[in-house]
């Protein structure tokens, strides 16, 4: 039994894995494969929820946000707090990146990712499944999740620039 099988079958939490092991725990294929691509947009954009969506997308980062933002603010605040926050400030850093390298004020990221921690939380507290439903259907719903997040986050940031 490998460490990523024992560790399912004792609860053991992603925290206990390297970042190697995480990427191949969520896309399937160690880091820098040919196939990380395809895994992670057929993973993220099939899974059952909005939360599920955010466990396969860019491992990478979410490694990085899960050990650095998440776990700390989740010793202090509820987890679903914890997690609305890990992605307002995944988007202020996606919105510093913008406004670096376009050396102009950007206020996309920020209220968009934001929007889409609540609707996370929103359809976990709904107990959103569906696994059972047809792959292209899972693709619509998720797609269409990313889109209505980012429709209001276009107008606020019309609105204040």
């Amino acid at each position: 039994m490998n460490k990523m099988q024992a560790d399912k079958s004792n609860g053991a939490r992603w925290q206990n894995y390297t970042l190697a092991e995480y990427v191949v725990l969520r896309n399937g294929v160690p880091l820098g494969d040919g196939r990380s691509l395809r895994n992670m947009l057929q993973r993220s954009f099939g899974a059952a929820s909005f939360a599920g969506f955010w466990q396969y997308w860019n491992p990478i980062w979410g490694y990085g946000l899960g050990r650095y933002v998440y776990a700390p603010l989740r010793r202090v605040l509820h987890p679903a707090v914890a997690f609305i926050l890990t992605f307002a400030i995944s988007g202020a850093l996606h919105d510093l990146a913008t406004m670096a390298v376009s050396w102009s004020p950007a206020f996309l990221f920020t209220p968009w990712f934001t929007l889409m921690g609540m609707g996370a939380v929103l359809g976990r507290i709904a107990g959103m499944d569906l696994g059972k439903r047809p792959f292209w259907l899972r693709v619509a719903v998720n797609l269409a999740y990313l889109v209505v997040c980012l429709l209001p986050a276009l107008a606020l940031r019309k609105a204040i620039l």
